[in-house]
């Protein structure tokens, strides 16, 4: 799987060997990364990185190595934090664990965690699972920034144009529109251009798959 163009790992674990043979395996297959001694360190980091906000928007693909046990806060503690700021969905979280942590990981896993590896673990096996991460990083922000762009196209519609666009998703035909509009078949013409040109789209199908997408 060929690296995902910006994105960026981060590494959070209290031992400085764990850190740096990840940043150099990450480093082998041209990925970037960022390491952190705590959870108390990476929270620093988000606070620099999104200032004055408690639900952190990244622009920038990512995944989180989480080290399940820490001093100070743990990363279990962190990963609720993330649940609760939707971070960890914007960069899947995969925990670091010990074997008698695995239990605790699973649990994890079924609460929104992208995965979860035992130490010690294989490189290669890692690193394909950060990948995946960071690919689903990547399409999950691409959705967010569709939807974004979606809702700013369909608040530029008038009441009668958002009323036109529900019943051409529904199917109806130009006719029936118009007797449950109680307008003319042309004025649902006319409208039902104007939607088409403000949601950028050329037919029915493709404006129902938009809306369908996001």
């Amino acid at each position: 799987m060929q690296p995902t163009l910006n994105a960026c790992v981060y590494i959070v674990d209290d031992d400085a060997s764990v850190r740096d043979a990840m940043a150099w395996l990450l480093r082998s297959r041209r990925v970037m990364s960022e390491s952190f001694e705590s959870a108390e360190a990476f929270s620093v980091m988000l606070k620099d990185k999104f200032p004055q906000t408690t639900a952190p928007n990244p622009q920038q693909a990512g995944c989180i190595l989480l080290d399940v046990r820490m001093p100070g806060q743990s990363g279990l503690a962190l990963f609720e934090t993330l649940l609760a700021n939707g971070l960890a969905r914007a960069w899947p979280v995969i925990f670091l664990t010990g074997h008698a942590d695995v239990p605790t990981a699973v649990d994890s896993v079924k609460r929104g965690a992208f995965d979860f590896c035992e130490k010690p673990f294989s490189d290669n096996a890692l690193v394909d699972r950060i990948e995946q991460a960071l690919a689903l990083s990547s399409q999950r922000l691409a959705l967010q920034v569709m939807s974004a762009s979606v809702a700013s196209r369909l608040a530029e519609l008038t009441e009668r144009e958002r009323d036109v666009l529900r019943l051409v998703v529904e199917g109806l035909p130009n006719k029936l529109i118009a007797d449950q509009l109680d307008i003319s078949v042309r004025t649902v013409e006319v409208h039902r251009s104007r939607v088409f040109e403000k949601m950028c789209v050329k037919s029915a199908v493709e404006l129902a798959n938009l809306l369908r997408e996001v």
